[in-house]
């Protein structure tokens, strides 16, 4: 007569024979928080934006030029339907750091009732940073950028990743005012 084994028992044996292969594996000492964000190179600073203010990153779309609107303001340009206002970031801070088109993206912004895209200089991709690493202020920017700019991320020797802070751009009553 056969025994017949319990499934239970089947897994725990399958488990106990996991951790005994498992054995010479490093275990992870420290789990250390992380912050994520959008990274993008403006005016020559690394920047960093958090994830649910950027919507959505485009190559530079075809735009219209638009009469009588102050020279940062690019133009409109049609996404899937809707009109898109373009702004360069760099001219509106009146940066002299020139980038080749094919380097330039541009930043969605799609919340409550702003609804524009951003050209910045570079994209630099997904960044994930230690929260401890994280200090109030702005470092080392030019004055007309610190305003908005929140605090940075320090890492090893390297300079500092300046947290951008796209409401309160926003907010600001000269980015507001495109009229010339």
């Amino acid at each position: 007569m056969t025994q017949t084994v319990h499934p239970f028992d089947l897994l725990k044996a399958l488990a106990g024979q996991c951790r005994r292969q498992a054995a010479g594996l490093p275990a992870q000492e420290q789990l250390s928080e992380t912050w994520s964000g959008i990274g993008f190179r403006l005016a020559g600073c690394d920047f960093v934006a958090a994830m649910g203010e950027v919507s959505e990153i485009l190559h530079e779309p075809r735009y219209t030029p638009l009469p009588r609107v102050k020279g940062w303001v690019r133009g409109v340009a049609n996404v899937r339907g809707r009109l898109l206002p373009v702004v360069d970031l760099a001219r509106f801070f009146s940066s002299s750091v020139v980038t080749p088109r094919k380097q330039r993206r541009v930043l969605v912004l799609d919340r409550d009732d702003l609804f524009v895209g951003l050209l910045v200089d570079q994209l630099l991709g997904m960044q994930h940073f230690p929260v401890s690493g994280f200090r109030l202020g702005a470092q080392t920017l030019p004055a007309d950028i610190e305003p908005f700019v929140v605090g940075g991320y320090l890492l090893d020797d390297r300079p500092p990743v300046h947290v951008f802070n796209f409401r309160a751009l926003a907010r600001d009553q000269a980015f507001l005012d495109v009229a010339v």
